[in-house]
């Protein structure tokens, strides 16, 4: 049951994230209760995930390596970092056209690199493909794409410094949750 719940939750997110590209006529026809439509469909995504990772039976695919903790953490950061607004405020991201996407897929493969399940797999992989997908169909669909004016480096740091105490913030919620994320 935990894999079904898993899988239904991926695909919540995938569907209501890719509504608006793959049925723009319909998610027009919704008017402004498409966004309530939308974001229940990416709440109900997450709880499913939530409880089908939860539920899902440890099934051992691979063993990762220790020093995959520091990789998976370093990557985190980064991601978190690339999700923030430096893409649009910064100087460094500025001429990235989705940053927040290719921080998501980042996130995605660090989580990946350390877990080495089946559930986990399921979830991260399917995320990050989802996330390549959804860079693949905004390019289709809008293929004209000028970056904004550049932000600072100092902007840059500034997201940077938020970033270190939001991953501490989340390791601590891992934590409390019983997947301590950094080495011991």
């Amino acid at each position: 049951m935990g894999f079904i719940l898993l899988i239904l939750g991926v695909a919540f997110w995938w569907g209501a994230h890719l509504f608006k590209r793959v049925a723009p006529e319909r998610r027009a026809a919704m008017g402004d209760g498409g966004r309530g439509a939308v974001a229940l469909g990416i709440v109900a995504g997450i709880v499913l995930m939530v409880i089908g990772f939860r539920m899902t039976p440890f099934i051992h695919v691979w063993s990762p390596p220790s020093f995959m903790i520091h990789l998976n953490n370093l990557l985190v950061l980064i991601a978190i970092w690339m999700m923030s607004p430096a893409g649009e405020k910064g100087l460094i991201l500025n001429k990235m056209r989705h940053p927040m996407l290719a921080g998501f897929g980042v996130w995605a493969i660090a989580h990946l690199l350390v877990n080495g399940d089946m559930a986990s797999i399921i979830l991260f992989g399917g995320l990050l493909v989802w996330a390549l997908v959804e860079v693949s169909v905004i390019n289709k669909d809008e293929p004209d794409w000028t970056p904004g004016e550049p932000g600072t480096l100092g902007k840059d740091a500034m997201f940077m410094a938020g970033s270190v105490v939001l991953l501490a913030v989340i390791g601590y919620v891992h934590g409390w949750l019983g997947y301590w994320p950094f080495p011991s």
